[in-house]
This record gives structure tokens, C-alpha cells and sequence, in this order.
């Protein structure tokens, strides 16, 4: 594991925050091992999530955490894993990677894909690295799929059909993405609403999931590879994500979520699309393009896809950076819906580089550490 070293709508802000008590600590214990794991469970070292919708400030957030209690900080957002992007990224600066160490950033090739389960395993063991040089670990990204992946672990899916991932990925082709969309929808409204329809490789495997997959209710033998089950064995990705998952084992999660007034949010969003656009996004894009073609999957995320339409000649450049932003703006939603699900959230009502939201952010790890 290469590393560079030093992801529906949020709670309204008049909402009181979740206790993030374990609920077990305020039951009489069931059985005579309960206060034994309880035990066992306080002693764990803590894990910090600082999770929220893109531009709220986690990367803020998680520095000046990282700066007050000696941490280390574990990245959890895909784009800012693949080396050589960097303006549509937005990732930490080389003189705060410098200062604080950063683990899964610059680590992957952009030819290669990353999946969810592949960087739940590479954090998990970075999680354990800086548990060991006895540091407090800090996730901080938007991320949710890999996020819930890494602290909820991920669900025992069928087995990979490239038959059928051929023949959705042909439809696709030549019917369009929002079509693929639609089937997915009416399979798994739950798992249309998290993945967004131009994401095409999770649309493929989560229709994928749903027509491969049979019910726990019948034990019959698997169907051959490829043939769809009847409707009435399948289980939608949403279903098989609330059974049974290993999650982190060894650490207290605590979670920090970030929750800006909407519409401060977007126009932060929106300034700071305006500005990648200001730094050389296009040219950047230009130049990954020539270097590793369209194979590259970064060229595919935000910022970077608006870029690509600039350069096809699609779109002119102020229409390039008004999709950019209007996409950015539509990912916070999905972001919003996707991280309101989390559990035992410490919601914080502002920006991450905000003084008061730092001071408040500072005083539950304190207590959480204590």
C-alpha cells in the first residue's frame, strides 16, 4: 500500500443532536458478559469520521483536529486517491501533507480502479498503523459508499456476472445511462437514490446485485451464471446492505458531521468550482487526456467531466464551469441524503474552518478521549 505520509436531507439545524451514549450503557446488562464488552469497548482507541457534502470544510476540519490532539489523517474520498489529479480534487495542500501525515492519497494509478472493499482494507490497515504509533486517527472525506465500508464493512453480494455486466453495459451504450438508471430505480429505489446515474459502474453492479441475488427465504442452488432469478427470490443491494456486514473491529467511531445553512453551501460550491476553472482545470484535463486517454476513471468525476465537454467542443467554457457547479451542487444533495443514514452523528451547524464549529468540534473529541 502506497500512501503520501507528513459520501434526503440533513437534519434542520433546530434539531436537537443524537446522543452518542451507547445505548447499552443506559440498559441493565442482559446477560453476565454485557458489562465485561462494555468494558472492553471503552478501552478501544478512538477513530475520528469527519464526514459532510463537498466544500463544507472537512479538509479544514480535519487538519486543525489532527493539529490539537496529534493525529494522523486517513483520506476517504476516491478522486483524491488517484495520483496526478489535483485541481478537480481538491485535495490538502502539499504543505499540510507535509505537516500532518496523510494516508490513501496519491496512492492509485488512474488507469486502475478502486473498489469500495479494496480501500475499506487499505484504511483499515492505516487505522491500525496510527493506532500503533499510539496517534488519534482521523477520517476525513465525502465518500459515504466508502465511508459505510469501511466502518460498517460491505455485504456478501453475488459473485461477478461479466455476461451479464457485458449486456447492461451494451444497453447502456446504446439506450443511455438514465435508461440503466430507470431498471435500477425500479429494482432498488433506495440504491438509485445513493448512485447517480452517470456513475455507470456502480449502476451496472448494483442492477447486477438485484437480478443475480435470490432471497433468504429460499436455500435453492444458485442459477446459472448470468440467468436473472424470478422477481420474487431477488434481493435489491439496499436489502442485502442492512444484513449482516463485519465492521471495524478495535476502535470507537466517533462521528463528526458537517452541516452548513444550504444555500452558503452552494454558493461556496459555486466559488469554488469557478476557481478550479481559475487554476487550470481544463489544462489539466487536457493533459491527463493525452497522457492516459478516456480509460483514465478520474477523467469521469466532477469538475474533470465538465472539462472533458469543454474539450469535445460540447459545450463552451462558461457553460462548462455553470455544469460544473450545477453538478457539484446536486452531488451535495446526494451527499446530504447519503450522510443523514449515518448513525450516532455529531452534527455541527456551519463550515469546517469556522472558529466556533472548530472549538465545538474540539470539545466532543476531548470528551469522547476523556
Amino acid at each position: 500500500m502506497e500512501r503520501t505520509v507528513n459520501r434526503l436531507t440533513l437534519p434542520d439545524h433546530s434539531l436537537t443532536k443524537p446522543s452518542l451514549t451507547n445505548p447499552s450503557l443506559t440498559q441493565e446488562p442482559s446477560h453476565k458478559h454485557s458489562l465485561a464488552e462494555q468494558a472492553k469497548s471503552e478501552q478501544e482507541p478512538l477513530a475520528v469520521v469527519v464526514l459532510g457534502p463537498t466544500a463544507s470544510g472537512k479538509t479544514a476540519l480535519a487538519l486543525e483536529i489532527a493539529r490539537h490532539f496529534d493525529g494522523e489523517i486517513v483520506n476517504c474520498d476516491s478522486v483524491a486517491m488517484y495520483r496526478e489529479f489535483e485541481i478537480g480534487t481538491a485535495k490538502p495542500s502539499a504543505a499540510e501533507r507535509a505537516e500532518i501525515p496523510h494516508h490513501l492519497v496519491d496512492c492509485v494509478d488512474p488507469l486502475l480502479d478502486i473498489s469500495a472493499g479494496e480501500y475499506a482494507r487499505q484504511a483499515r490497515q492505516a487505522l491500525r498503523e496510527i493506532e500503533g504509533r499510539k496517534k488519534l486517527a482521523i477520517v476525513s472525506g465525502g465518500t459515504g459508499l466508502y465511508l459505510r465500508a469501511l466502518v460498517d464493512g460491505l455485504f456478501a453480494g453475488p459473485q461477478r456476472s461479466e455476461e451479464l455486466r457485458g449486456r447492461l453495459r451494451r444497453r447502456a451504450e446504446k439506450r443511455g445511462a438514465e435508461y440503466l438508471h430507470r431498471i435500477l430505480r425500479r429494482l432498488d429505489d433506495g440504491a438509485a437514490e445513493r448512485i447517480h446515474a452517470n456513475d455507470v459502474p456502480k449502476v451496472i453492479r448494483a442492477v447486477e446485485v438485484c437480478l443475480l441475488s435470490r432471497g433468504e427465504s429460499s436455500r435453492r442452488a444458485p442459477s446459472r451464471e448470468g440467468t436473472l432469478r424470478p422477481a420474487s427470490l431477488r434481493q435489491s443491494m439496499t436489502e442485502m446492505w442492512r444484513e449482516g456486514r463485519e465492521g471495524l473491529q478495535g476502535f470507537r467511531v466517533l462521528r463528526l458531521g458537517l452541516n452548513p445553512e444550504r444555500e452558503a453551501l452552494y454558493a461556496r460550491i459555486n466559488q469554488r468550482a469557478a476557481k478550479m476553472f481559475a487554476d487550470g482545470l481544463i489544462e489539466e484535463t487536457k493533459t491527463l487526456l493525452e497522457k492516459y486517454g478516456e480509460q483514465a476513471r478520474p477523467l469521469a468525476a466532477l469538475g474533470y467531466r465538465q472539462a472533458m465537454q469543454y474539450l469535445r467542443s460540447e459545450v463552451d467554457r462558461d457553460g462548462a464551469l455553470a455544469a460544473a457547479q450545477k453538478a457539484h451542487r446536486n452531488y451535495a444533495k446526494r451527499q446530504i441524503t447519503w450522510f443523514r443514514r449515518e448513525k450516532e452523528v455529531f452534527w455541527l451547524a456551519g463550515f469546517g474552518d469556522d472558529a466556533r464549529i472548530r472549538a465545538e468540534a474540539n470539545r466532543t473529541v476531548r470528551g469522547s478521549l476523556s
